[in-house]
């Protein structure tokens, strides 16, 4: 198992991987090369500069199998899904290939891909043609989004207002315009659904809801949280349904998802926004492990090794509900020894500067009281807030 990692991530992934008898090889960045990875569980790492010299990587990769026989190729992080789909194609490893990923990893082609499909999503257009982008300013009403197509965590994203305001943020980018979109900005909460796909079916799928947009943080600071819907309501039924059809419009045969959702205000109904086929990032795995008892990181290094080749068992979730919340801190260790909740069922203090919980309940209103209750004692206690970042956070 070749793994890819341009962050600091997926150690239990990695982990599962050896449990299962795999023969762990780690590619990453030399920046994050000397990061807490789990050693024990890597029989050989190796690091590059960055991955963004594709034929360079591909070079790397081909010398590194001249001795070594890759039987399957992972990514651990987000922008690793089309560097590895690229891999596999070049080694015919058996995954998903760069088609396919790129409906996971380029917001243009996941768009395009949902309105060809009958799939509703905000009206959009490419920032390429200039008379497309002009008639598209005239005939949707903002305010807009400008965006690029492969960042994650809402970076790079700004808020336009007036048409003036639009082309300004167009000839800012010069000659990236053709790596970004605009599209209708949707007022409205945001739902996430992190789910399992075997042989192109939903083997598991849990909903959640943001406290407020991911956006809404980076631009202005804030706690980010999410929390369990209520597995028998309307809205989580009717997320799970969308996210079945997500997969059957969007070619994943099997892996991991995370799919976000907008319920618009006006017209109340739910607008594709992105998906992903990785883990959700913000400690979102490990509420809904606390919450169901579902390891997904683990879960999709079993999908992955066994690529269909043998039976996947997805695991039975548990009924209770999970919340997380976390936040930039004031200081470098941050106390939390006051937050003595018998609710809280994990802390998260791993990461400088940072602070977080996991929060436990039987119940979405349950989950939701203790968060309403943390939030305003954390923003006291730990919140900081920077400017607004020009990378991703995490």
């Amino acid at each position: 198992m070749l793994c890819l990692a341009s962050f600091f991530k997926g150690n239990r992934f990695l982990e599962q991987c050896k449990r299962q008898g795999a023969r762990v090889v780690l590619l990453t960045r030399e920046a994050v090369l000397n990061e807490a990875w789990s050693r024990d569980s890597i029989d050989e790492v190796f690091a590059m500069p960055d991955f963004n010299d594709r034929p360079a990587l591909l070079r790397a990769v081909s010398y590194l199998a001249r001795t070594r026989h890759f039987d399957r190729i992972a990514p651990l992080d987000d922008c690793d899904v089309d560097t590895v789909a690229l891999l596999r194609e070049h080694l015919r490893i058996p995954g998903m290939g760069e088609t396919t990923a790129r409906y996971f990893r380029d917001k243009l082609a996941m768009r395009a891909r949902a309105r060809d499909r009958g799939i509703r999503c905000p009206d959009f257009v490419h920032v390429c043609n200039h008379d497309d982008v002009q008639s598209f300013l005239n005939n949707v009403a903002g305010p807009w989004v400008i965006k690029p197509r492969s960042e994650a965590n809402s970076v790079g994203i700004k808020v336009l207002k007036t048409a003036d305001e639009a082309w300004a943020a167009i000839h800012e980018l010069g000659d990236l315009q053709s790596f970004y979109l605009i599209e209708k900005m949707i007022a409205g909460p945001v739902y996430h659904v992190d789910g399992l796909i075997f042989d192109k079916k939903v083997v598991f799928a849990d909903a959640h809801k943001y406290h407020q947009p991911i956006l809404q943080i980076i631009s202005s600071g804030g706690i980010f949280a999410t929390r369990t819907l209520d597995r028998n309501g309307a809205e989580a039924t009717e997320l799970r349904a969308h996210l079945q059809n997500l997969v059957d419009q969007f070619g994943l045969v099997r892996g991991v998802t995370h799919t976000e959702m907008i319920r618009s205000e006006e017209d109340g109904q739910f607008y594709f926004l992105e998906t992903a086929a990785r883990v959700g990032g913000g400690h979102i795995a490990d509420m809904v492990e606390i919450s169901t008892g579902v390891k997904l990181w683990e879960e999709w290094a079993n999908i992955e090794i066994g690529q269909g080749e043998k039976p996947y068992t997805p695991p039975t979730p548990d009924t209770s509900c999970g919340a997380v919340l976390f936040c930039l801190a004031q200081s470098e260790h941050p106390d939390a020894s006051a937050y003595t909740e018998p609710y809280i069922a994990r802390r998260l203090l791993d990461k400088k500067q940072h602070v977080g919980f996991i929060l436990k309940g039987s119940s979405q209103a349950e989950v939701e009281g203790y968060m309403n209750t943390l939030i305003p004692r954390m923003e006291k206690d730990f919140l900081m807030t920077l400017p607004r970042p020009d990378k991703r956070l995490f």
